[in-house]
């Protein structure tokens, strides 16, 4: 983060020259990328991400997807049934949670099933009302196959709200603007420099 700034400063001063300042911009927007890449609080924008893959419960394949944000959680239950075989149509899939430390009971919440063409999937939606460690457990259950599988996920502060978009702009706003003043002094420059040879040569 010093470095950024250092080079902002330097690039706002003057000091770093014309023909290093488009490196220094490069250098800049890399290192904007990997502070909001590394930043725990970015952690879960963006599409869900795996807490469980290929976890056998019975004949079936489980994998559940999640965004566990402060709020409303979501959780995407694919199941995968053995060739030539196909999910219950009975079945039915629970998310049940509570916090690592204890401090409330146990909830339930039940999934719906999507209609999705190459796969089935379940989804539920689940109220988180603090940023800590969650336990969850997916519960399968019909009259052929019923099993449980479990992990523990880290639930985090919601994002992209008006302010937080903003926040997250900001950098990026910051990097265009220097990118568009360093493109029109170089353009003045030019003019200048032909302006004076021409005037050089009438001279």
């Amino acid at each position: 983060m010093r470095e950024t700034l250092l080079i902002v400063t330097m690039m706002s001063t003057g000091r770093i020259a014309s023909g290093r300042k488009i490196r220094a911009y490069a250098y800049l927007v890399i290192v904007c990328f990997v502070i909001c890449g590394t930043s725990s609080a970015w952690a879960h924008i963006g599409p869900p991400y795996p807490i469980i893959q290929n976890q056998k419960i019975g004949p079936l394949t489980v994998a559940v997807w999640s965004n566990p944000d402060v709020g409303t959680g979501s959780f995407f239950v694919v199941i995968d049934p053995p060739a030539g075989s196909s999910i219950p149509s009975d079945m039915k899939v629970q998310v049940i949670v509570q916090p690592v430390s204890g401090r409330m009971p146990e909830k339930a919440y039940n999934a719906w099933r999507n209609k999705l063409r190459d796969h089935v999937e379940f989804k539920a939606e689940v109220p988180f009302d603090k940023e800590e460690t969650w336990r969850v457990r997916i519960l399968l259950s019909s009259s052929q196959v019923s099993g449980e599988t479990d992990t523990n996920v880290e639930v985090t502060p919601a994002l992209l709200g008006r302010w937080d978009l903003l926040l997250f702009l900001l950098p990026f706003l910051g990097v265009g603007f220097l990118w568009f003043k360093a493109v029109s002094t170089r353009r003045h420059n030019r003019r200048v420099t032909r302006k004076r040879v021409q005037e050089g040569a009438t001279g």
